[in-house]
């Protein structure tokens, strides 16, 4: 399995580039190993694939910061891809999401193909959803699928998506003859160079419609439901983001649709906290227990689980356990579950338990006899979150 390329890498910028300094970037790679300069040269089409994923998680404010900060793993498989690593877009989706950047580069003139591919446009793209999701504990640490019904756009069934009454409402555009561009030729000094733009007629469809679909007044899409399956990771955080790609709003007269932004929320658990990927546990036992010491159960992410707690115990005292916590979303790493002892003092005592906590008073057994080579709480709180 080979290993993805940094983005910024790909498209030779810093992660400091402005949006403009990305484009001209991808502008620049991607007229390098653009298909019609390098006809039957899989290795360029496959490097002019690879800058276009670069641009489109690059150009997206949104996933440009998930991508800094998770890297590739923000798109992986079952997190909501970018749209392109798992062969979820091809040519003519690039050209029809990103073709505006060739246009006047006189591709289909000099080099024998348009910059669509054939000059059919794919309509305009949808829109972003964003939706959030609380997850608890455990589905956070051990990640979850979670099935929702979101309100958006939707294809159109009457229309199959095409906008139009019936198949003869559509007419090939007469401006560009069914191409999806015009060609213009321009004197220079260096000879006649012929430039192609998209057609301002059809917008790039190559097609007209003469009677508008009554459903969808033409659009081609419809305000509905649609019903979306959603794969959690392992170790998610608040305040992440997953991103979906294709399951926004569907575009105008078959546009590709827009992502879906998924905002996880963290479930507050009655008895855990959060640490990073660490779980903190206040644990409180009784004077008895803490000076012979006992067995008990305390609540993990897991379910539950029995520590030993030893005779002698103080108040103040941390216990680790190791692996109990959650995993890092972008390695193996996992976090422990840090167990603090309180031994529990009673605020109301009988005349009987007065009279014996009296005489162990007077038993230099119980005065404080702190060693010297115990942590301090401030060294203990440094080591806990080290």
């Amino acid at each position: 399995m080979s290993t993805k390329r940094d983005y910024y890498e790909i498209l030779g910028v810093t992660k400091s580039a402005s949006a403009e300094e990305i484009k001209k970037a991808y502008r620049k790679v991607a007229m390098q190993f653009h298909p019609d300069r390098n006809p039957g040269d899989k290795a360029a089409e496959e490097k002019f694939k690879e800058a276009a994923e670069a641009y489109e998680v690059l150009n997206d404010a949104d996933k440009k910061a998930q991508y800094d900060r998770f890297g590739h793993n923000a798109f992986a498989q079952g997190r909501g891809g970018s749209g392109f690593g798992g062969g979820g877009m091809n040519m003519d989706d690039i050209f029809s999401q990103f073709g505006d950047i060739f246009g006047d580069e006189g591709f289909g003139s000099f080099f024998g193909g348009g910059g669509r591919r054939g000059g059919q446009g794919r309509g305009t793209r949808g829109s972003n959803l964003r939706v959030k999701i609380k997850l608890n504990f455990e589905e956070m640490a051990k990640g979850a699928n979670k099935t929702i019904k979101i309100k958006k756009y939707v294809k159109c069934n009457t229309c199959n998506g095409n906008g139009a009454k019936d198949k003869n409402s559509i007419q090939t555009c007469n401006t560009c003859n069914g191409s999806g561009q015009v060609k213009r030729v321009q004197n220079t000094f260096l000879g006649q160079m012929q430039t192609v733009t998209t057609c301002p007629t059809c917008n790039g469809d190559g097609t007209t419609i003469t009677a508008k679909c009554t459903a969808c007044k033409g659009e081609g899409r419809v305000y509905g439901e649609e019903t979306v399956s959603i794969d959690i990771p392992a170790g998610v955080q608040e305040g992440m983001q997953l991103s979906l790609s294709g399951k926004g709003n569907i575009g105008e007269r078959g546009g590709s649709a827009g992502d879906l932004i998924v905002l996880i929320e963290e479930e507050p658990h009655a008895q855990l906290q959060r640490d990073g990927l660490n779980v903190a546990y206040d644990l409180h036992i009784s004077f008895p227990d803490a000076v012979f010491g006992t067995q008990i159960e305390v609540p993990t992410i897991d379910g539950r689980a029995k520590i030993k707690i030893p005779a002698g115990t103080q108040s103040g005292k941390i216990f680790r356990l190791k692996g109990k916590g959650f995993p890092n979303v972008n390695s193996y790493e996992k976090g422990d579950q840090l167990i603090h002892v309180n031994v529990w003092t009673p605020q109301q005592v009988s005349e009987e338990e007065k009279a014996m906590l009296e005489k162990m008073g007077q038993s230099v057994n119980f005065e404080p006899k702190p060693e010297k080579n115990e942590k301090s709480f401030f060294d203990k709180v440094r080591e806990m979150f080290s």
